[in-house]
């Protein structure tokens, strides 16, 4: 598995819950897509925002983060996305009681 950590700066006046409600705004692009195992929104400190993207393969991944997207995500929140790929190989879920490996 592949996880990508995705940043990009929202405009400084962004609150929490002006970025929840930008987020919530993209859940149906991101439901059910091919590949994707799971993603997490985020917002932190100095309106840093992004998602953490769990990825069956990074094939997954590169048919998603198109020059395309990286346009959409720059025209959506102001800033051009930053992306890191790292290899996943051990997962700890505590939620499902598992842990995965390859």
């Amino acid at each position: 598995m592949i996880t990508a950590i995705v940043q990009f700066k929202l405009p400084d006046e962004t609150t929490l819950e002006d970025a929840k409600a930008i987020f919530e705004g993209s859940v149906a692009k991101y439901e059910g897509l091919p590949g994707l195992v799971r993603k997490y929104y985020l917002f932190g400190e100095g309106g840093v925002a992004g998602g953490v993207y769990l990825w069956q393969s990074r094939e997954a991944a590169d048919a998603v983060y198109t020059p395309e997207w990286r346009d959409m995500i720059k025209e959506r929140y102001g800033a051009a996305p930053q992306i890191s790929f790292f290899d996943t190989p051990v997962i700890v879920d505590n939620a499902a009681l598992a842990v995965a490996a390859e």
